[in-house]
């Protein structure tokens, strides 16, 4: 009798482009859940945002609808079928097979860069709110050991950078990535506080204002003022 295994799942692999969209959509659903799904105009705003992002992208609708095309084949977005404008939402657990918490932590990785357990956890907030750092390590920890049957390890411990006192984490999705040379480039854990409450005041700056122009939109279809004005 012959003995089968199973055959190691094709890992996947996205483009920057790919990533930021989805990552987009992973953040507004948790963060403005009244404006999700969202249109591809909203989406490319999102993208584009200049705060929370790294790196800074400026992305056009032709890139933002190729980058949801492929996605979609991945069975990663799906569109939603509601009202005349195409909204799109993620279908990222699923997808990728992981739970809540660890698609959390993909997501952070992929919008904001490489970062510390203790950042992820900070940054996360808006997203889901973990118990401690030892929680977002321990989820961390399992993305790493995933077994090749499920795709692979998606994501790696970088290297200490010079000066820093803890070890960043990268995400895998848009392929290997060089460790060394990551936690090289990477910056120091001074004022990482500082900076990290900085992106929040600047995200909920940028929210508010899409916030107010969906807000704007819908009194203009409806052919009322908005509030405030007579």
């Amino acid at each position: 009798m012959t003995l089968t295994t199973a055959s190691p799942a094709t890992p996947l692999v996205l483009s920057e482009t790919e990533a930021r969209v989805l990552a987009t959509l992973m953040e507004k659903a948790r963060t403005v859940p009244d404006s999700y799904p969202l249109s591809l105009n909203s989406l490319m705003l999102g993208c584009n945002q200049k705060s929370s992002r790294e790196p800074f992208m400026n992305l056009g609708e032709a890139d933002i609808a190729t980058a949801l095309d492929r996605l979609t084949s991945l069975n990663l977005v799906r569109q939603a079928s509601s009202g005349r404008v195409a909204r799109y939402e993620h279908n990222f657990q699923r997808g990728v097979g992981v739970p809540e918490q660890s698609a959390v932590l993909l997501g952070l990785l992929m919008l904001r860069g490489p970062q510390t357990a203790g950042e992820l956890r900070l940054n996360a907030e808006r997203w889901y709110r973990f118990a401690d750092i030892s929680s977002v390590e321990g989820f961390l920890d399992e993305l790493q050991e995933r077994s090749a049957e499920k795709g692979g390890p998606l994501v790696v411990k970088l290297q200490r950078a010079p000066g820093a006192r803890e070890q960043r984490w990268a995400h895998l999705l848009c392929g290997p990535v060089d460790p060394g040379a990551l936690a090289s480039s990477g910056r120091t854990d001074g004022g990482s506080s500082s900076q990290a409450l900085a992106e929040r005041v600047a995200a909920l700056e940028s929210e508010l204002t899409q916030l107010r122009q969906t807000v704007q939109m819908l009194c203009s279809e409806l052919g009322v003022s908005p509030p405030g004005q007579q």
